[in-house]
């Protein structure tokens, strides 16, 4: 594609002893900015789904292939309920996707939504295309993490491990560092729909972020033996409590207590479209790195 560029001048012509001034415009072709070519891996999980409705409509960006086990030769389009089909297939196969885009020889991110015994995997195919990767797995194990670090840093190529997309999310980890310094007592209470990923990913940073910080919180209560009083996530005593009831949101609540007060913050997350401005942060983030 080319874009039109244009710009206003003026002449200046001396007749005699006036001098007269003439405005002129002058347009020239060029070439624009192609857009990011996502593909999203995972795509028919609902997250997958929100992810293509949300990049189709980004500014910069356009869905490029879409993989998954589920649904395989659907246009991911009308899976999404889109109005007009995207004419891209499910496909099963991350590799085929990679090298048609690859040939293109233009900007790509894979969006990997899949597993974590899988995600070292995935990267590392995106990675001899030319690809960079945002991963977004739950439970991914620290020693995955740090082996997609050593591999992306050797070969230069950028790789974005979220814990959360969720821009709310980050904002309460920020407000709990903030007051964790003006209590002694700290707790989290999380609760879901379900009973899968407890303690949640976001629970678990909020207490390493806290555990960090070098305050021992819970000075009169530090047991661990009880099993009813939660999981105590490091080594500083911050409990995690967590519910789960049908109809809940996915909810995380951190509790603070001084002498005569007791302060919590709280974000619930209701749909996944929250997630997807957090996800197209990360896209946009991770075409600037180089490891």
């Amino acid at each position: 594609m080319a874009a039109l560029s244009c710009h206003f001048h003026f002449t200046v012509h001396k007749v005699s002893k006036n001098v007269i001034t003439r405005p002129f415009i002058s347009c020239s072709m060029q070439p624009s900015q192609s857009n990011i070519k996502v593909v999203i891996n995972g795509a028919a999980k609902e997250i997958g789904r929100a992810a293509v409705i949300a990049v189709t409509k980004a500014r910069g960006m356009e869905v490029a292939g879409a993989v998954d086990s589920h649904f395989v030769g659907e246009d991911i389009g009308k899976l999404c309920d889109m109005e007009e089909p995207l004419e891209i297939p499910i496909i099963n196969d991350l590799t085929m996707v990679l090298g048609s885009i690859s040939q293109s020889k233009e900007t790509g991110v894979v969006v990997d939504f899949t597993d974590p015994s899988t995600v070292y995997d995935n990267v590392k195919q995106a990675t001899a295309f030319g690809m960079r990767s945002v991963v977004y797995v739950p439970r991914i194990k620290l020693d995955s993490v740090g082996a997609l670090s050593a591999f992306c840093d050797k070969a230069s190529m950028g790789c974005l491990i979220a814990p959360t997309l969720s821009i709310g999310s980050i904002l309460l980890q920020q407000a709990a560092i903030t007051a964790s310094f003006h209590y002694n007592n700290a707790e989290i209470v999380e609760s879901k729909a379900n009973p899968i990923d407890f303690p949640s990913m976001d629970a678990i940073q909020i207490s390493k972020n806290l555990s960090n910080l070098g305050q021992i919180y819970n000075r009169e209560d530090i047991s661990t033996d009880v099993v009813a009083r939660g999981q105590v996530i490091g080594e500083d005593g911050v409990r995690v409590h967590s519910m789960v009831l049908p109809g809940l949101p996915s909810s995380t609540t951190v509790y603070f207590s001084g002498p005569g007060e007791v302060y919590s913050i709280k974000h619930d997350i209701t749909d996944v479209q929250s997630l997807m401005p957090g996800l197209l942060l990360a896209i946009r983030k991770v075409i600037r790195l180089k490891g």
